[in-house]
Formats: C-alpha cells, structure tokens, sequence
C-alpha cells in the first residue's frame, strides 16, 4: 500500500523528507542503540542529502548505505557511493559509518556471500528505506529489463544480487525486495511530472517484472510513503 505526499517545491520536500527520517532514526537509536538507512542516487536526493546532514542525531550508531551500486571506482561521477560522500556524509552526518557495497575490482561469487552475510550481521532489517524511481519504473537497481528481475523479487532471494541491467550501463549489486520490504520505514522519493506519470502507470498496474516499483506500492504489508515535488 502507498500513501503520495505531495509538495509544491523540492526545497519543501527536502526538509519535510529530512524531519521525517531524523524522528524515525532517532527512535531507532532510542529503541536500540543503533539505527540503519539505504539511500538511493540520482540527482533527485541531494537537496534531502544536504538537509538530513545537519541534523543533530548520534550518527557514530548510525550506518549509512545504498540500496543499489553500480560497479564502478568509487571515484567515478557515475558512483552513488561518491554522491553519499560528498552531499550526506558531511556536517553533522560526516561520523556515520558506511556500508560499502562495492568491495574489490570484481563482484564475484565469493565477494557477493561475504557482502551478504555482513549485510544480515551488521544493517539488515533497515530502519529507514528511501527509494528512487526509473522511468521504466525500475527501483534500486530491480530492472524489469534484467534477466535477474524474478530473482529480485522472489520473496525467498538473498539479500544482495548481482544486476546487468540490458538498458542501463554497468554491472550492479542491489538490494532484493525481500531484503528491502523488511525495511520499518520505506520511502519513495521523486519529483517532476513525468515521474508522477509514471508513477500513475504503476499504480494502475499489476505485474511487477514489468514496473519493479509495483512491488512496494502494492505490497499489503509495506506502506510506502510517496514523496513527490514539482
């Protein structure tokens, strides 16, 4: 199930978006003595990056890492670890601790176990889920263009897969749907009227393989909340 929460300015979602998390990661810390949370890439979050960075939260309990990665250096402009870095993990938010997905030059059999089994020690479930979009309704890096898209959503996968998306560039290692839908709190943040188009057709849908994002917005046990800007 959804709920949209719509704004007239991305500024406004950004700070809203940001006050929301900064109260359920505290509660997490409050609850626990430690709180998680996977962000998506993009251009799209970096105003809510910027925002949620000052917040004045106890980010050395806090572990910080993507729903998806693309294979690349870190250093590359095409690496969400590298945004993460550079608009979230400052200010305040400069002690949390990262979790890398990208570890090593090859994501091999071995690597993608040992990544699989630090991610169900140290992150899983998530305390905070915020999700982007594709226009082809595709969600972390759940392409429904993949030949691995009925293994990123059986309710039965790993945690982390690896993803060769046939319309997009690079190898990718991304969180399942089963890994993600035990996240407490789940997001989807996006902005444009073409995204809200898109967002529209999967809505009015059923099949998930063809929109991934479908997954979220209609499972009856994940209330994802829709968070939309102009």
């Amino acid at each position: 199930m959804y709920q949209i929460n719509e704004f007239e300015q991305r500024q406004l979602l950004d700070e809203a978006l940001a006050d929301k998390v900064a109260t359920l990661l505290t509660a997490a810390l409050e609850s626990k003595g430690k709180a998680s949370i996977a962000v998506s890439g993009g251009s799209t979050p970096i105003g809510f990056f910027q925002a949620l960075s000052k917040k004045k939260l106890a980010w050395q309990a806090i572990t910080i890492t993507l729903a998806d990665e693309r294979w690349v250096d870190i250093d590359s402009s095409d690496s969400n670890t590298k945004l993460v870095h550079e608009y979230l993990m400052q200010n305040e938010a400069v002690k949390a601790k990262f979790f890398h997905l990208k570890q090593g030059e090859i994501l091999s059999d071995e690597t993608l176990t040992d990544l699989n089994l630090a991610a169900n020690q140290q992150i899983l479930p998530l305390d905070v889920l915020i999700l982007g979009m594709g226009e082809d309704g595709h969600t972390a890096s759940l392409f429904p263009c993949s030949n691995e898209i009925t293994q990123c959503l059986a309710k039965d996968s790993q945690a982390l897969l690896k993803v060769t998306p046939k319309t997009a560039p690079h190898q990718r290692i991304s969180f399942s749907f089963a890994a993600l839908a035990q996240s407490k709190n789940t997001f989807l943040h996006i902005s444009g009227i073409s995204k809200k188009q898109v967002l529209a057709k999967a809505i009015a849908g059923q099949v998930c393989k063809e929109m991934p994002i479908r997954a979220f917005l209609q499972a009856p046990n994940i209330n994802t909340q829709v968070y939309w800007a102009k």
